[in-house]
């Protein structure tokens, strides 16, 4: 499970202790600008509570007046993180990096990005880097088992291609996958690519990191196992942890889409990225018009960030176009370890091969 720097509850104050004269530096400045702090501060609980373009603004004020701000350069990076925007919070780390190179946050956020999009020798790279600099840094050696546990894994499966035999392989594999998530494997002509490794978004705090156990992997659902990430089952791929919510509506075709509400946002709950991307059909309208892949990039990151997410549905309301449109509204309510928020949000869904898929989203505060 990779681990930003810290947590985003630290209303700004990212850094570890040990490194007393940058604190101090950044405790003076402060001091003699409570204004600034005021706006740093605003922007840690605008985060929290998921008003990412709020808490933008606030930092880019605070950078208006002071382009090399420590913290708001830090927290501009984490805020662009939370939103997917990792093409303009990489060279933000990347600078702090270059400005601060004995600070570790900087290194181990930039792998925390690397291996979300798959890079995990430049994640590699990026927190030894962050244990040279700080070697009792304790999340970044666990982030660091986290990414060579990937890359074993993914030398394990090239094994198996060219040797499907191998049972010495299979075990090894299948051990590595048990410990950071991702499908168990079946034959050498029929492996999958390995899973994305875990990633977990949070803020630099002014404690050193605790070391946590990472959690237990969830066994993704049976679906993600036998169709591409790209279609959704017609039977929801994961139940749901409660029972379903009542719809208002009991024909069949509400009581099948109450179902496939209730099995994405488990899938989400559970982080089983490839089964929540599923429900989205081929032709869903992205929120902002960008392309699907940059879409699904961005979502593979969010969902990844924190360590844990909960994704409540309640009263959740059907509407049948047909029998081939529905659109459900249902008051979301969304928990981490980061933020927690509350929207009502309407699904518009087409039925493709039998089974119900996104087909947009809309929110309303």
């Amino acid at each position: 499970m990779l681990k930003l720097a810290g947590s985003a509850q630290a209303s700004g104050k990212w850094l570890l202790q040990g490194c007393a004269a940058f604190v101090a530096a950044l405790t003076m400045a402060i001091a003699v600008n409570p204004a600034r702090a005021d706006d740093i501060q605003n922007a840690g609980q605008l985060l929290r509570s998921g008003q990412h373009q709020q808490a933008l603004e606030r930092v880019n004020k605070v950078l208006a007046a002071k382009p090399r701000d420590a913290q708001a350069r830090f927290l501009k990076g984490l805020i662009l993180t939370e939103q997917g925007n990792t093409k303009e919070a990489v060279p933000i780390f990347q600078k702090l990096t270059e400005d601060y190179p004995d600070l570790p946050e900087p290194y181990n956020n930039l792998a925390v990005i690397y291996a979300a999009q798959g890079q995990y020798d430049k994640a590699r790279a990026s927190l030894e880097q962050s244990i040279r600099t700080h070697p009792s840094y304790a999340t970044a050696y666990e982030n660091l088992g986290d990414v060579y546990s990937k890359l074993a894994s993914q030398a394990y499966d090239k094994a198996l291609q060219l040797d499907s035999s191998n049972s010495v392989a299979q075990n090894k594999l299948a051990l590595v996958r048990e410990l950071v998530g991702g499908a168990p494997r079946g034959t050498a002509t029929a492996a999958k690519p390995p899973a994305k490794l875990p990633v977990t978004v949070a803020a630099a705090a002014a404690q050193p990191p605790a070391a946590t156990p990472a959690p237990a992997p969830t066994a993704p659902p049976v679906v993600a196992e036998t169709k591409p990430a790209a279609a959704a089952p017609s039977v929801a791929p994961a139940a749901p942890e409660k029972p379903a919510p009542k719809a208002a509506s009991s024909d069949s075709g509400s009581d099948e889409v109450i179902q496939v509400l209730n099995a994405w946002a488990s899938a989400w709950s559970k982080r089983n990225v490839d089964a929540y991307l599923a429900f989205y059909a081929k032709d869903f309208k992205t929120p902002k018009g960008e392309p699907r892949a940059e879409w699904e990039q961005g979502r593979r990151t969010r969902i990844l960030a924190p360590k844990t997410i909960s994704v409540e549905t309640d009263s959740p309301k059907v509407s049948m176009t047909g029998d081939r449109q529905a659109s459900v509204t249902f008051r979301q309510r969304y928990r981490s370890d980061n933020i927690n928020a509350n929207s009502m949000k309407t699904l518009v869904l087409v039925k493709v091969n039998g089974g119900w898929r996104i087909q947009q989203e809309k929110v309303a505060n």
